[in-house]
């Protein structure tokens, strides 16, 4: 098929690292990989951090989407649209017009829906990414938290599809990993505002109240609340190593023996599939899709979402014994390259397409 890519919230040559940036690479990556001819249709970014902003983006996605259909009535239509990540504050206002100016199926990868935002600011996103919601043909949820949501409005077109990467990289190095002495605590997310320097905060809270001794912390990342955050970890046990390139993220992880992150109000995190494919154990907070992709007993530990205290008793025991994170880690990079590697998405991938088709067909 001829697929057209679009990714509101932000599209997959955007200059700022990020999860989602990554999963959009990955997405364009497998459908190719499954024969597929994938192209990204816009750069058009209707994400924003604050409801106004939602004003007047409405009309101008409407123009790029006004200019989408004239250029592919010109030329070779795409077979199929297809929209990654949409959700109140990343609305696709351009995909379903597009597609049904076409007349070709419309498909959307990671959505979710929050029934609070109904009412209130959000409102008009909300109901924006409804609409595209009910026009869709297939929709797919990268976990369960967000299918509960969407259930109630995609009804049968509803699929999951796990997150995935490349676990090749991850698995290269993973093999070669012996014991820290002292043990290194490895964490890698970016450092802005909101859930990031949210899980930051009660990461150096954890790490104060550590029982154990010694250890070492290693951070991965930066952005603009660098300055805020760095002064919460204790100099003497951390070293800060800025924002890594990703063919470096697999040595970082090779690095250490623990991968610690509490994902604050977090989706589900890349980097604990990063990680556990290099062979870490993780400790993270349980929130929304970590426990989709984090086996809580065998690849490492969860604790409740915010809970400071069980936070650093997840630490403390992993540091305790390196043959539990050792085994561990061997059943988290196992499970990654069974159940999250790049592989696994392209059947998956077909399913979901086909499945698009069939809908869009049967309506048509």
């Amino acid at each position: 098929m001829r697929i057209a890519f679009y990714a509101p919230m932000k599209p997959p040559d955007h200059e700022t690292p990020s999860g989602d940036r990554l999963i959009a690479r990955l997405l364009m990556r497998a459908l190719g990989e499954a024969g597929h001819q994938v192209f990204l249709a816009s750069r058009f970014r209707s994400w924003v951090q604050e409801p106004k902003a939602l004003e007047g983006l409405a009309e101008e996605a409407e123009a790029e989407a006004a200019r989408l259909i004239a250029h592919f009535e010109k030329t070779e239509k795409p077979d199929l649209f297809l929209t990654y990540h949409l959700y109140h504050k990343a609305p696709d206002w351009i995909g379903p017009r597009v597609a049904d100016a076409l007349a070709i199926p419309y498909a959307v990868i990671e959505a979710s829906r929050a029934q609070k935002r109904a009412t209130g600011p959000w409102a008009s996103g909300f109901a924006a990414a409804d609409d595209a919601l009910c026009r869709a043909d297939a929709v797919a949820a990268l976990h369960e938290a967000d299918a509960e949501g969407l259930r109630p409005v995609v009804g049968d077109r509803l699929e999951i599809i796990p997150p995935f990467l490349d676990t090749a990289p991850f698995a290269a190095v993973a093999g070669d990993r012996t014991p820290n002495d002292p043990p290194v605590i490895v964490t890698a997310a970016m450092m802005r505002q909101g859930n990031k320097a949210d899980s930051y905060r009660l990461l150096a809270e954890a790490l104060s109240r550590l029982k154990h001794r010694p250890w070492r912390h290693v951070i991965a990342g930066d952005g603009p609340e660098r300055d805020a955050l760095l002064p919460l970890f204790d100099p003497q046990r951390t070293d800060y190593l800025g924002r890594l390139k990703p063919e470096d993220m697999p040595a970082l992880y090779a690095s250490g023996d623990i991968f610690a992150w509490p994902a604050v109000t977090e989706p589900f995190g890349m980097v604990f599939l990063e990680a556990q494919a290099t062979g870490l154990a993780v400790v993270a907070g349980a929130a929304r899709g970590v426990p989709d992709i984090v086996a809580d007993g065998a690849t490492g530990l969860l604790v409740p979402p915010g809970d400071v205290a069980a936070f650093a008793a997840a630490l403390d025991d992993l540091l305790a014994s390196a043959e539990k994170r050792q085994a561990m880690g061997r059943a988290a990079a196992a499970h990654a390259a069974e159940h999250h590697d790049i592989a696994q998405a392209v059947p998956a991938l077909d399913t979901l397409l086909s499945h698009a088709r069939r809908h869009h067909a049967a309506r048509s």
